[in-house]
C-alpha cells in the first residue's frame, strides 16, 4: 500500500517535473541566492542613501570653501566670526548675550519650608 502510494507521488511530480524545476529555480532567485532580488533591492537603497549622503557632504565643503576662500581674503570677516562664534570682543565693546531659555524659578524669600 504504502510503495503504491510513493509510485503515485512520483509518477504526478514527474509529471510536473518543468513547474517543479521552474518554481525552484524562481524561489531560489528571488529569496535566497547570493544576489537575489530581495539583495539587490537592498542594495539600491543603501546606493541612494549614499549617494544623498555625498551631495550633502559635497554642498557642505563647498560652503566651507567659500568661507575659507573669504577668511583668506577679509580680515573683517576673521573679526566678525570671532565675535558670532566665540563671544571674542574688542576693547571698547561688551557682549550682551541673550538667550531664549526659561529662567530658572528662584526659591522665594517667603517661602516656608517644612
Amino acid at each position: 500500500m504504502q510503495m503504491n502510494s510513493l509510485n503515485n507521488f512520483l509518477q504526478s511530480l514527474s509529471r510536473y517535473k518543468y513547474a517543479l524545476v521552474t518554481a525552484i529555480g524562481l524561489l531560489i532567485t528571488v529569496f535566497i541566492d547570493e544576489n537575489s532580488l530581495l539583495r539587490r533591492w537592498q542594495y539600491k537603497s543603501q546606493i541612494s542613501d549614499l549617494r544623498r549622503d555625498i551631495e550633502q557632504y559635497n554642498a557642505t565643503n563647498e560652503e566651507n570653501l567659500k568661507k575659507l576662500h573669504h577668511l583668506h581674503e577679509d580680515p573683517e570677516y576673521i573679526k566678525k566670526i570671532a565675535r558670532e562664534q566665540y563671544f571674542m570682543k574688542s576693547d571698547d565693546e561688551d557682549i550682551f548675550i541673550l538667550s531664549t531659555d526659561a529662567p530658572s524659578p528662584l526659591p522665594s524669600v517667603y517661602e516656608r519650608t517644612d
